[in-house]
């Protein structure tokens, strides 16, 4: 009897959890030791209001305002330091243990030993289209999360990439494969 009630418990707080934004509080400690700091908080009403501001003109930005109509919001912290240490995977370990919570799958992950850099993408889920991305970036001198929140379309999610705050994101589309050459008999 008490599986029923378990069950339920755990769907509600699954859709409660969807599209909502990270908690990102922890990393506001880490603005002390930065020379740069970059804090962009935007939700849903300030990103109608910022879309107002995009042309109707240009093709880009009328992309942008589309994927933005689907937004609840946009976070990025982006803290610069002078020199290497001054932030631990410890001040990370909050973040990431939201993005190991159900809902939450990581898609990319890269590692760089030689220069320290660290970049994870993940997708929050919970129906048949995105919810939601993070996105952290490390690196001995720099860390950036990003938390985008709301139903994402991947394939114009780069159109979003230098604006309203997002870092320019590379999201190159994979390039059709050339046709072997035919030999001549």
């Amino acid at each position: 009897m008490k599986i029923p009630w378990v069950l339920a418990i755990c769907f509600l707080f699954s859709s409660a959890a969807f599209g909502q934004a990270l908690d990102l509080k922890n990393l506001d400690k880490l603005s002390d030791k930065a020379k740069d700091v970059t804090d962009i908080t935007l939700d849903g009403s300030l990103l109608k209001f910022a879309a107002k501001f995009l042309s109707n003109d240009d093709p880009d930005q009328v992309k942008v305002k589309k994927l933005v109509a689907e937004l609840k919001g946009i976070y990025v912290r982006t803290y610069e330091f002078e020199t290497d240490g001054e932030y631990s995977e410890s001040d990370l370990a909050p973040i990431r243990s939201q993005l190991r919570s159900p809902g939450w799958s990581r898609i990319v992950t890269v590692h760089s030993k030689k220069e320290g850099d660290n970049t994870e993408i993940y997708l929050q889920t919970g129906g048949t289209e995105p919810g939601g991305l993070a996105i952290v970036c490390a690196n001995p001198k720099e860390l950036t999360v990003v938390n985008i929140v709301g139903k994402i379309d991947l394939d114009e999610l780069s159109a979003l990439g230098g604006n309203l705050g997002v870092p320019k994101l590379d999201l190159d589309k994979p390039k059709p494969a050339k046709p072997p050459d035919k030999k001549e008999d």
